[in-house]
């Protein structure tokens, strides 16, 4: 088998790591080993963080409609129940710009969500 120096190539993966560790702490951002070792736990937290912010939107999203319905009399559950029997079809994120942004055009969908929603119903004892 040939043997192989891996000069330029070497060089130029170490060069685009520590281009990727530009800016962290002391040795992290001059080392190869202890920037490569930073470099992945970077990487490792930002894709966790990606997945991570669809949560946390979707929790103040909630969160938000909650606050509004109640200040028409209903529940976030009632709201999203009464909303799907009246065959509102808008998502959670457009809800709560409504909420925030347009108070008089959300007290009409509740209004609706409320007139659509279903009785209460006798549960067996």
């Amino acid at each position: 088998m040939p043997r192989v120096k891996r000069g330029n190539v070497r060089r130029a993966k170490r060069k685009k790591l520590l281009a990727r560790a530009k800016g962290f702490y002391a040795n992290k951002s001059k080392l190869y080993r202890a920037a490569k070792e930073s470099v992945d736990t970077a990487l490792k937290y930002a894709f966790v963080g990606r997945r991570r912010k669809k949560r946390d939107f979707r929790r103040l999203w909630v969160v938000r409609i909650n606050a509004a319905a109640r200040e028409h009399g209903l529940t976030y559950g009632q709201l999203i129940s009464g909303l799907k029997a009246a065959g509102v079809a808008l998502d959670r994120k457009s809800l709560a710009d409504l909420a925030v942004r347009q108070p008089a055009a959300f007290g009409h969908l509740a209004a609706k969500a409320k007139a659509a929603r279903p009785g209460p119903t006798a549960r067996p004892a």
